[in-house]
């Protein structure tokens, strides 16, 4: 029995008041962002729903970390709109199980690790970019439809909207002088609705967006062809969804680990987030990967356990089931308030601080994963190129450090003594440090504070051997390690060099 509570984390205290709390105001957020999703995608709303209750019971006791929150997240919902545009629902089920598969073998050969590759500018640029979208995509509730046209509010509408978005503001920022016993964003969102009831206010509520009432997800396999042709359709959809949610969720995962000082599990993310994408496109859900707003709005209502993401999964089902005649009832603009909230919270304002102290190719890099992720709203993107950018920028720093020291001993021997790592970026600068007219019959070239490292550096050597074999002047390399040694070994075929063996030396090289 305590094995299996060690494998839900339930062996940690849990602060149960605390934690269903945390979980009832993370339902009354996703709940109006999950229907604007499938809405936006063509899906029927229901199934948005469903997508936020599956993806969150099931991540919630299975997944990575506990605090996390799942469901149907924008981010990979707009990679399937050109997919439900051509082919339909039944195909989106199927790339959303295929997904799921591609995204449980990551977890299987533990790739999830590789997240660690993304530089903190990089994170900063995802996350205040992330809070921009979350902040303007509120601003939608500020229009209404008219003569199938979306216009901005005007007149009493604007100001009642504005009114009670400014109240919800107001609560979440004082009510937690007052107490912290209870999440503020939840009595916010009691507060406003309590105000609109008694005082018979007229502004836009969820049933504004779509019903919520339905029943249990029902099973269903995907009514589509099982030919390599369907495949080929799903499979790039597949691919990118399971990328895009993968991304975004062990990004989450990173940011939850620094707000609460403790450490997840990627690759365990990524199973429980492929399980449950497999079990949507079964049980009629658009799929979905971690939300960072919601995430957020967790973990400043005080969660720190899985309980309150099996709560509000339990309660977004409990909603279809039940209670949509109350929730449909919300007013938009309490949940626009704590959404606001979350994204001036998201922000990154301490990335202002830092940036008199970073390098200017740090300020590069975040400034443009920031406006990718605004412009494009591909968080996995954004997140590519900037990996990709800190990348050329590592390697072109370290290609400018690599350097030779030179001395003739008593011998009449000439030494290079190389400091920095020779790769592709400074193969260049290494082939410029030799003298090879003017060097004498026998060179030392020594490794000691450098290494061989990629092909490319060894083609380098063995340009370098060719320029003095073709002068008949020989060429000894020194103090290799291991490693290095193993490379050359392996590109026998194409290099031929004279390895000195020194065993004073602290790396014995491999015979």
């Amino acid at each position: 029995m305590q094995k299996v509570l060690n494998l839900f984390d339930f062996k940690q205290k849990v602060d149960y008041k605390t934690e269903i709390l945390a979980g009832l105001t993370v339902a009354m957020t996703m709940i109006p962002e999950s229907l604007s999703f499938a809405i936006l995608a063509g899906f029927p709303p229901l199934v948005g729903l469903y997508g936020a209750f599956i993806m969150g019971i099931i991540t919630a006791i299975f997944g990575g970390r506990p605090g996390m929150v799942s469901g149907g997240a924008g981010a990979t919902v707009i990679v399937l709109i050109a997919l439900m545009n051509s082919n339909g629902l039944e195909y989106v089920f199927a790339a959303v199980a295929l997904a799921g598969i591609i995204q449980i073998v990551v977890g299987l050969l533990k790739l999830g690790k590789f997240i660690r590759l993304v530089p903190q500018p990089v994170m900063f640029g995802f996350v205040n970019g992330l809070a921009v979208i979350i902040f303007m995509s509120q601003l939608e509730q500020f229009k209404t439809i008219i003569n199938g046209q979306s216009e901005l509010l005007s007149g009493s509408p604007l100001y009642i909207m504005a009114g009670l978005v400014a109240l919800t503001i107001a609560i979440i920022l004082f009510f937690p002088k007052i107490t912290k016993a209870v999440p503020a964003s939840l009595v916010a969102i009691i507060v406003v609705f309590a105000v609109v009831l008694i005082f018979n206010i007229d502004t836009k509520q969820v049933v504004d967006i779509a019903s919520v009432s339905g029943s249990l997800p029902p099973f269903h396999i995907p009514q589509i062809p099982f030919t390599l042709e369907t495949f080929k359709i799903i499979l790039p959809y597949g691919l990118i969804m399971a990328a895009v949610g993968l991304t975004e969720g062990l990004l989450t995962l990173n940011l939850v680990d620094e707000i609460t000082g403790t450490k997840g599990n990627s690759n365990r993310e990524c199973l429980a987030q492929g399980t449950a994408n497999i079990a949507n496109g079964f049980f009629f859900g658009m799929g979905g990967c971690p939300m960072i707003a919601q995430t957020l709005v967790n973990l400043s209502s005080g969660s720190r356990a899985r309980l309150s993401g099996i709560v509000a999964a339990l309660t977004i089902l409990a909603i279809i089931l039940f209670g949509a005649p109350v929730i449909e009832l919300l007013p938009m603009a309490a949940l626009t308030g704590v959404m606001i909230m979350v994204a001036i919270g998201t922000f990154e304002w301490a990335s202002f601080r830092a940036f008199t102290k970073m390098p200017k190719s740090d300020i590069f890099v975040m400034l443009v994963v920031t406006f990718v992720t605004i412009l494009m709203h591909n968080l996995a993107l954004a997140v590519l190129i900037g990996v990709i950018i800190s990348a050329l920028v590592f390697a072109w720093e370290n290609a400018k450090r690599i350097r030779a020291r030179k001395f003739t001993d008593d011998n009449g021997v000439k030494h290079y003594e190389i400091f920095g790592p020779l790769f592709f970026g400074s193969t260049t600068a290494f082939a410029e440090k030799f003298d090879v007219q003017n060097d004498p019959n026998e060179v030392i070239i020594d490794f000691a504070e450098s290494r061989i490292a990629d092909m490319s550096a060894i083609d380098a050597v063995n340009k370098i051997t060719e320029r003095y074999a073709a002068v008949n002047k020989v060429v000894h390399l020194k103090h290799l390690s291991n490693d290095c040694i193993e490379l050359l070994n392996n590109a026998k075929a194409i290099i031929d060099v004279n390895i000195i063996e020194d065993p004073t030396y602290k790396v014995v090289p491999a015979k």
